[in-house]
């Protein structure tokens, strides 16, 4: 049963634990040597605040490169799917890292952490298009103090499943699905428990195919978001793109795609709520108003451990070598 439906662009509303779902689809141009498009694709933007499409891309918070120079996070979970492109990460805690064509990072922010999302245009001899997810997993009240940490889901690690005569492919993020179990998340996730039924899903749909998914075991959110393609059919209604849907749990879910139409793409979210107060002050997701107060001063005195990188949105240099380097210095690629 299709419960709501909204028209979907940028931002995509979501429903608890999950607090926040942005996709972004940037097509930059060549980059030139210091990582950012040439000069006169930077006219006629509001730089640092960029957030209005231009050209078919978004400098975001960034004055050169495009993405997300420095800030903070406390009290959830950042999960980022890049599908094309790639982001450098930076931290306060002294970690760093490239990821990028199908790698996924899961970011446990905890007790607090600064870090940086830059896009680097690495290309110069072609366009730079950046695809990518990010999904905000709130915290039980029990973890929002932990540590920071994060993991990374290597796109040639990620459990991939090809169904229905390979007219159906899904990338199991979080969960399990058809007997396949996701990459372990971090420890201290609401994921990392399977009773909370946390899944997150990727599924591409060729014309013909089907795609069916079994009724949660408990009572959960279930949103799926629509977002590339033209129509399909949900629940036996026909449906069209750049759309979600909050669906019920309780049944079968059932998407198809007709035989003469376009392929599609979607996002499936669904996870056990957590069922706390939750206040948020933008990067900042607690139970409390005091909480958040707290939360603000701490930043004050410590700035989450400082942030001694060179500048506030630091690019890993040339080349499309990925990597994550650890605080411990561990030092982790993707073969």
């Amino acid at each position: 049963m299709i419960l709501r439906e909204y028209s979907i662009d940028f931002q995509w509303p979501t429903r608890e634990p999950f607090l926040f779902c942005v996709h972004h689809l940037d097509r930059y141009p060549k980059g030139e040597s210091d990582f950012g498009p040439e000069r006169k694709h930077l006219k006629g933007r509001q730089i640092g605040q960029d957030f209005v499409e231009k050209d078919g891309f978004r400098m975001y918070h960034g004055e050169v490169v495009p993405g997300f120079p420095v800030h903070p996070h406390r009290g959830f979970e950042t999960i980022t799917i890049v599908r094309r492109g790639y982001v450098d990460h930076a931290d306060s805690l002294g970690a760093a890292g490239r990821y990028g064509e199908g790698d996924v990072q899961w970011m446990t922010a905890g007790a607090g952490v600064q870090h940086s999302e830059m896009f680097p245009l690495l290309k110069q001899d072609q366009e730079n298009t950046v695809e990518l997810f990010q999904i905000w997993l709130n915290l039980p009240r029990k973890s929002k103090m932990v540590p920071p940490h994060f993991t990374m889901f290597w796109s040639e690690k990620l459990p991939r499943l090809q169904l229905d005569n390979n007219r159906v492919e899904v990338d199991v993020i979080a969960g399990s699905f058809s007997g396949t179990k996701a990459l372990s998340p971090p420890p201290d996730s609401w994921a990392a428990n399977p009773d909370n039924e946390v899944r997150v899903l990727i599924i591409k749909i060729k014309p013909g195919g089907k795609f069916e998914f079994p009724k949660a075991v408990g009572p959960t959110s279930r949103m799926l978001y629509f977002y590339e393609g033209s129509s399909a059919v949900l629940q036996g209604t026909k449906v069209n793109a750049h759309t979600a849907f909050e669906i019920s749990s309780r049944e079968e879910l059932e998407l198809s795609i007709d035989a003469g139409a376009q392929g599609a793409c979607f996002l499936l979210l669904e996870a056990k709520p957590i069922g706390e107060p939750t206040v948020q002050y933008g990067p900042f997701v607690m139970n409390s108003k005091e909480e958040i107060a707290q939360t603000i001063e701490d930043f004050r005195k410590t700035e989450f451990g400082g942030w001694t990188w060179p500048s506030d949105a630091p690019v890993h240099g040339p080349g499309l070598k990925r990597f994550a380097k650890f605080p411990d210095g561990k030092l982790e690629t993707p073969l």
